[in-house]
């Protein structure tokens, strides 16, 4: 699979992780549709970058069913679908004030999980109805997951369960699309310079970056892109998660 001349569908690309994805494979001559909730600033990277903006709530069966459609309509179907929409929340089980709201719980997991399950079902169908290219292959899925899913710290409970899903579905679903030339791909990042993390003082993100092993730095949304590039055009990649941390373990705290 090649970027150039196929489509892809970003979800969550108006911002961090998503519009790296989306600038650097519109860069490399693929058909982009960016997918947010966040209407003006996916609108102004679409205007950047040349791509398509559709807005979409991965939670929303007919949104999400929408946005698809009209991206595989403008760009001749679907070729592979990076997700990247997602929300974090920091809470212990047990707070000051009680215990942790189930309604914020299920909050993380309605968009996180529930919201990249949402998205890659839809696409996968409108997958299997278009060609194969000349080695069988009809698309690539991409998920992001998060290292919070292996070593979650206290107060992530619901961040690490939504990340934990989406690395536990990957390789079920990478098995049953394969029967139809579909790739299925997880990436967990470590700590990413991201709007997420942009709510910290300067001070704790040069802390938190140089807990990490090598490099000692906040990852780069690029280097995020650049594997997920590496992920479409590698067809041997399938059914597995990638950590992509720098050797970063997160302690408990």
């Amino acid at each position: 699979m090649q970027l150039a001349g196929n489509s892809f569908f970003i979800s969550g690309g108006a911002s961090g992780l998503g519009k790296a994805v989306a600038r650097l494979f519109a860069e490399a001559g693929a058909k982009v549709t960016i997918a947010d909730i966040q209407t003006d600033p996916g609108r102004q990277v679409a205007e950047e970058i040349g791509a398509l903006f559709v807005q979409m709530d991965v939670t929303d069966e007919q949104s999400v069913g929408q946005a698809l459609a009209t991206a595989a309509e403008a760009h001749e179907g679907i070729q592979g679908v990076v997700n990247c929409a997602g929300i974090g929340t920091a809470a212990r089980v047990l707070g000051k004030h009680g215990p942790h709201s189930l309604d914020t719980f299920a909050r993380v997991i309605q968009v996180n999980l529930v919201g990249t399950f949402n998205v890659l079902r839809i696409a996968a169908k409108m997958m299997t109805q278009g060609p194969t290219n000349d080695r069988g292959e009809r698309g690539v899925i991409i998920n992001t997951a998060s290292v919070a899913a292996y070593d979650g710290q206290v107060g992530q409970a619901a961040y690490a369960a939504s990340k934990g899903g989406i690395v536990s579905m990957t390789l079920p679903i990478a098995r049953e699309l394969a029967a139809f030339g579909i790739r299925v791909m997880a990436i967990a990042p470590g700590i990413f310079d991201t709007p997420m993390l942009g709510q910290l003082p300067e001070a704790a993100r040069e802390s938190l970056g140089k807990q990490v092993p090598f490099p000692a730095r906040l990852g780069d949304p690029a280097e995020y892109a650049a594997l997920a590039r590496h992920i479409v055009e590698n067809e041997m990649l399938n059914g597995e998660v990638i950590r992509l941390d720098g050797a970063w373990r997160m302690g408990a705290q």
